[in-house]
């Protein structure tokens, strides 16, 4: 193995796991990611990563300029041209600028704060809230827009700040069947409708009398606990369409617009007529629409004009419903880690991504001592970076737009991912290094446009590097009661802090034993030893008794967790509701209801019982 040329692609054959033992990566996983890579250069040793010139990034005020980029012609984002320039203009404002060399090399110039975005007066309490597991009596199988806006407006009864950190809501492809992981994204760039309360929608009372049947259909799945997506989008579907097809629908001309204004959006809702007629593996469909730039697509869009309008709509009107949730309290939108091979955005900016079946995960810990496959392809940092970050542009400004705060998932992928190759398992991965000072100067100048703050979700296999250089650039680290050590006294004031993930344990199912077992009986080698020394180090700190019932200790740990110096805290109504199962258990496909458990009862009897306001009050109480 060349580890010179390893070096220079970015590859880091060797790292300490979270035992702090030194593990090394097979010479086999690493050859397979430097081809990857190293897609043009036949595995020459003194091959060069690309677009090297392709970025440039500085701080307002700084006027230096690289020799050879001297004398280039300068042209502001807003298009004006400012001529030949030796150095950047003093008052060169925040944004993406163009500075075109002799040579005709186009380099990006971003003017970047360097810092995120931090109200002052940020010191809020919440739920971090599974939208789709929280449902009320009138949803239609799962939690919806409208149901998280019943949590928040409920939350303000007990004062201090609220939000809601919401579970992602990106977008998945329009198939039967919708996939369930909101982790597994169609598109991070891009909604998912079936978040929708059909019946807030614009037209819909006009026509509530043909909506009757489907609507009480959509209510019947409540009767099982399982959520059942494809039956939920089907009755949705029905519905959405019927409101569709009355003549002049409001926000027909809305869509019709946007899809003229913005190409990104005109190529999802076409894409999304594509998967509706050829299937979801874009790579099977006609050659001519395999790519975005494909022959066939300027015929298809013609012939499917109305369907490819329909789905911009959808996207108006889950935007309308989230300015909604919005004006009532302050949300927290997730930004997953990765988006589907089989979605919008590999399909769209699929020459920036590795398809040849690699994917993204964590190596072994103590919690996931087999380590995980995410099963999600990742992204070439060398052509992201000759893009600009075109992508991650795009899904940050949709995360912003609706939203206080954005929680950007395993934030440690700003700085370098786990790469697995094909045929290897988690443990046999490689870390593959990114541009980390340009992403997180990216990340830092779209925060300071929206106004928002930002949370790295900073659990697993860290680098100590990497948690003072989040808190350098003012964003929120992630605090999880059930992973550290210490008290949460000690938590850093720029934090998020929590009993638990949606990863992780429920705080009833830690404390009852109900995971441990689980995850035995699904033969998941948990790590005993360290859960039940957890379990102790939360026995102590709480005082309460070994055999304390669980919605004691739920109290007692919120009570615990909102007297933490972070600015924010958040609890779980998993925990309040007594639930033990997890939402999503790492390892599992099939053997576990991930992302498709409801709460137990309606959010209307949840809220209403003493336990829960109780929990509010706990969390609220120090905040107010």
């Amino acid at each position: 193995m060349d580890s010179e040329r390893a070096a220079r692609w970015g590859l880091q054959v060797t790292y300490t796991d979270t035992s702090g033992q030194q593990r090394r990566s097979p010479d086999a996983s690493v050859a397979h990611v430097l081809a990857a890579l190293d897609r043009e250069g036949a595995g020459a040793e003194d091959s060069e990563p690309p677009a090297l010139d392709a970025l440039l990034v500085r701080r307002p005020g700084d006027r230096s300029l690289p020799e050879h980029l001297r004398g280039g012609l300068l042209v502001t984002e807003d298009g004006a041209s400012l001529g030949p320039v030796d150095g950047l203009p003093p008052d060169l404002p925040l944004g993406y600028h163009t500075l075109e060399g002799a040579d005709g090399r186009l380099t990006t110039v971003v003017v970047s704060p360097g810092v995120c975005s931090l109200p002052e007066d940020l010191v809020a309490w919440g739920w971090s809230l599974q939208v789709y597991a929280a449902r009320s009596r009138a949803s239609w199988g799962m939690g919806d827009l409208a149901d998280a806006r019943t949590v928040g407006e409920w939350s303000l009864d007990f004062g201090g700040q609220p939000l809601l950190l919401l579970n992602p809501l990106h977008a998945v492809n329009p198939t039967a069947d919708p996939q369930p992981s909101p982790y597994s994204a169609g598109s991070r760039c891009f909604r998912n409708p079936l978040y929708l309360r059909v019946e807030e929608l614009p037209g819909a009372a006009a026509i509530g009398v043909d909506l009757a049947p489907v609507a009480a259909a959509g209510r019947a799945l409540l009767a099982e606990r399982r959520i059942d997506r494809a039956r939920v989008w089907a009755y949705k579907a029905d519905a959405l369409e019927r409101l569709w097809s009355v003549p002049h629908a409001p926000g027909r001309a809305a869509a019709e617009a946007a899809i003229a204004a913005d190409p990104v959006l005109a190529a999802f809702a076409a894409y999304c007529v594509a998967v509706e007629r050829h299937g979801p593996s874009w790579p099977t469909w006609p050659q001519g629409l395999r790519r975005p730039d494909g022959s066939d697509w300027g015929r298809f869009t013609r012939d499917h004009a109305d369907r490819v309008a329909f789905h911009a709509w959808l996207q108006g009107l889950v935007a309308a419903q989230l300015s909604a949730l919005q004006g009532t309290v302050p949300i927290v939108h997730d930004l997953a880690v990765g988006t589907s091979p089989e979605g919008f955005d590999a399909w769209y900016w699929q020459d920036l991504f590795v398809l040849d079946g690699t994917t993204v995960g964590a190596p072994p810990d103590q919690f996931n001592t087999r380590g995980q496959d995410w099963a999600l392809p990742p992204m070439d940092p060398w052509r992201a970076r000759g893009a600009v970050f075109e992508p991650l542009v795009r899904m940050l400004r949709c995360a912003f737009e609706h939203g206080a705060g954005v929680r950007i998932d395993h934030v440690m992928g700003l700085f370098r991912l786990f790469w697995i190759p094909p045929d290897p398992g988690p443990a046999d991965g490689v870390y593959v290094r990114q541009p980390a000072q340009e992403l997180l100067d990216v990340v830092a100048l779209e925060s300071v446009r929206a106004g928002a703050f930002v949370v790295g979700e900073d659990l697993g296999t860290v680098e100590p590097a990497v948690r003072e250089e989040l808190a350098a650039r003012r964003l929120l680290a992630y605090r999880v009661l059930e992973l550290e050590e210490g008290h949460p006294d000690d938590f850093p004031e720029l934090a998020v802090a929590s009993a638990t993930t949606h990863d992780l344990p429920t705080v009833p199912g830690f404390w009852s034993g109900a995971d441990l077992a689980a995850q035995e009986r699904l033969d998941l080698a948990p790590n005993v030893a360290d859960t039940l020394a957890a379990r102790a180090r939360l026995r102590d700190m709480l005082g309460v008794a070994d055999d304390a019932p669980a919605d004691e200790v739920v109290l007692a740990t919120y009570r615990l967790l909102a007297g933490a110096p972070s600015r924010v805290v958040v609890g779980q109504l998993d925990d309040v509701a007594g639930v033990e199962e997890r939402p999503n258990m790492p390892g599992t496909i099939t053997q576990w209801p991930n992302w498709s458990l409801a709460l137990p009862r309606p959010l209307e009897d949840l809220l209403a019982e003493q336990g829960a306001a109780a929990a509010a009050d706990a969390l609220a109480s120090p905040r107010r």
